[in-house]
């Protein structure tokens, strides 16, 4: 396992994480650094505590012991106005999408604009903010669609532009191309490599899916036994005689 090295670059640092529900101890002292700009892909098989470390990361989850430093701040040490704030810095992008469907995607990208306004401001006319953030996406002749009209690709798409929309430094990307058909899941991450270039994201990826990996990542973690087991490039992690890691892509 690769030693964790501190990083003055970095956007996101978790350091010696862990958590545990009764006997089932889900991560053992997991650390992480998330660089400037780079997408990161973690995989780790059900039930590796993946989602566990997510929603530590975003104070959903209280983790028994570690630290977690999201642009230099402890979140431990925030107050609840001040962590609200910061998750405006970061849009996750569900698995199942996670679209209000009693609202038409207009009135979807609008939500977290009127919810954060602290951010914006009151925005009177938010029709350049929305057709922006679906032009990034390829779909600006859906504003007026519900979601029940589009299809699970195009679905996923306007959940990315709903993240967009508050222009976020750091994505968190839940299974991206999962329950997607081989063209539809080539277009998404084609799409997520595109938004890295355009706004230098720093992102997260969480999958199972291997071409997922080779094509998006700059840097790999492999989640086994609550802990990094390996980090490196895909071709470098890949190349690795470890049974433990060779299982990961068979």
């Amino acid at each position: 396992m690769e030693t964790f090295q501190y990083n003055t670059e970095s956007i996101i640092e978790i350091k010696n994480l862990k958590k545990s529900y009764g006997e089932n101890h889900v991560l053992n002292g997991f650390n992480m650094n998330l660089v400037e700009g780079e997408n990161l892909v973690i995989m780790g098989k059900s039930g590796s505590g993946k989602s566990v470390m997510i929603k530590c990361l975003i104070g959903l989850e209280d983790p028994d012991s570690g630290t977690i430093c999201v642009m230099g701040k402890d979140i431990s040490q925030l107050k609840h106005d001040e962590l609200d704030e910061l998750r405006t810095e970061v849009g996750f992008l569900f698995q199942g999408s996670a679209l209000y469907d009693s609202m038409t995607v207009r009135e979807n990208l609008e939500f977290p604009l009127r919810r954060h306004t602290k951010k914006f401001g009151v925005i009177k006319d938010t029709t350049p903010l929305v057709m922006e953030a679906l032009e990034n996406v390829g779909l600006a002749n859906t504003i007026n669609l519900m979601p029940e009209e589009l299809s699970g690709g195009m679905k996923r798409r306007i959940a990315l532009a709903r993240t967009l929309i508050l222009q976020p430094k750091i994505i968190l990307y839940d299974e991206p191309t999962t329950g997607l058909d081989p063209i539809t899941a080539k277009e998404i991450i084609l799409l997520m490599i595109s938004i890295q270039k355009k706004y230098n994201t720093s992102s997260i990826i969480i999958t199972h899916d291997v071409d997922c990996a080779r094509a998006i990542s700059n840097r790999m973690i492999l989640l086994v036994d609550g802990i990094n087991y390996v980090e490196g490039t895909f071709e470098e992690i890949i190349a690795l005689n470890d049974p433990k890691i060779q299982a990961f892509f068979k």
